[in-house]
């Protein structure tokens, strides 16, 4: 059975710097989450048949991947699990110009699980991090093109405001539903 997952976000900067953006090679260390530690082993440069090696660390666990690249081109481009946690992953990524200005990023993932159990489970716990992954390239690819992009303070502040005050309205709720 194929999953299907789908992101899309608009960038407020040309076809051609969102493209460059994602086409260099430090972006997909830009746009990996910071507390998803991922250690790159070969990586060419983005092209038809160019593969990327790389680990992923799920916690104490490394999660060892190859991805080979193709349908290059100045609207997006392909990338293929050749080697990995899934049975089959196929990731398109596309960039449609709105406007002189504006760009369309959609990412459409589709992925097969392992019959293997212990490769079932890693592959779902993967799927289920897609959204929370998807949204945060979406803001490091914002921020990376942005004008003006926000300092880290205010970034951290923000989530930090926002987890303390997550933290106090569960704890209210947790209160209140206590017999």
């Amino acid at each position: 059975m194929t999953h299907r997952f789908e992101h899309t976000f608009i960038v407020h900067a040309p076809l051609e710097q969102v493209a460059a953006f994602h086409y260099a090679p430090a972006a997909f260390r830009r746009l990996t989450p910071p507390l998803l530690p991922v250690q790159v082993h070969h990586a060419e440069p983005l092209a038809d048949g160019s593969t990327t090696e790389f680990t992923l660390w799920l916690g104490p666990l490394p999660v060892r991947w190859v991805a080979r690249h193709r349908h290059v081109g100045p609207q997006g481009f392909t990338d293929e699990q050749v080697r990995g946690p899934f049975r089959q992953w196929i990731h398109r990524h596309t960039f449609e110009p709105i406007d002189a200005h504006t760009t369309r990023v959609r990412d459409t993932i589709e992925a097969a699980f392992h019959s293997h159990p212990f490769w079932a489970l890693v592959g779902r716990l993967i799927w289920w991090g897609q959204p929370l992954l998807f949204r945060y390239r979406a803001w490091a690819t914002q921020q990376a093109l942005a004008a003006n992009p926000l300092p880290a303070r205010t970034i951290l502040a923000t989530l930090f405001g926002v987890s303390l005050l997550s933290a106090a309205m569960l704890s209210i709720l947790l209160r209140k539903a206590r017999p």
